[in-house]
């Protein structure tokens, strides 16, 4: 079964949206006509936005708000050859940052920074 895509609920998604392409030079696929949806082109697996009304009503239900408190236990991870750049560029479109570029012992760089509307986002090097 492929994973098809991860949707976050968020308060605008047109400023995610908006966020996302100025942070990581991401373009924009469908966008509903209202601007209820919207998702980003990111390869096979795409990365969406739905605002909170349209989630709670298809979920059936409430849930924690990545905006309210600590960030939720989940990232979105993107992939450069140049961590300290791309925090560079994601802080200076509004992100706040919550580490800066590391060394990892298995060799990796990571670094971590939190959107506006509350992802928690990697920027790491390549694995391997």
């Amino acid at each position: 079964m492929p994973f098809a895509y991860t949707v976050v609920y968020v308060d605008n998604v047109e400023a995610s949206l908006s966020f996302f392409e100025r942070a990581f030079g991401l373009t924009r696929g469908f966008v509903s006509p209202g601007a209820e949806f919207g998702q980003l082109d990111t390869g096979t697996t795409a990365l969406a936005f739905c605002d909170h009304a349209t989630a709670r009503e298809s979920l059936g239900g409430d849930y924690r708000r990545a905006a309210d408190g600590a960030p939720l236990g989940m990232e979105v991870a993107f992939t450069t050859d140049d961590v300290a750049a791309a925090v560079d560029r994601a802080v200076q479109a509004g992100a706040t940052l919550l580490k800066p570029a590391t060394r990892m012992p298995w060799g990796q760089t990571v670094a971590y920074v939190r959107a506006p509307d509350g992802t928690l986002v990697e920027l790491c090097t390549p694995m391997g």
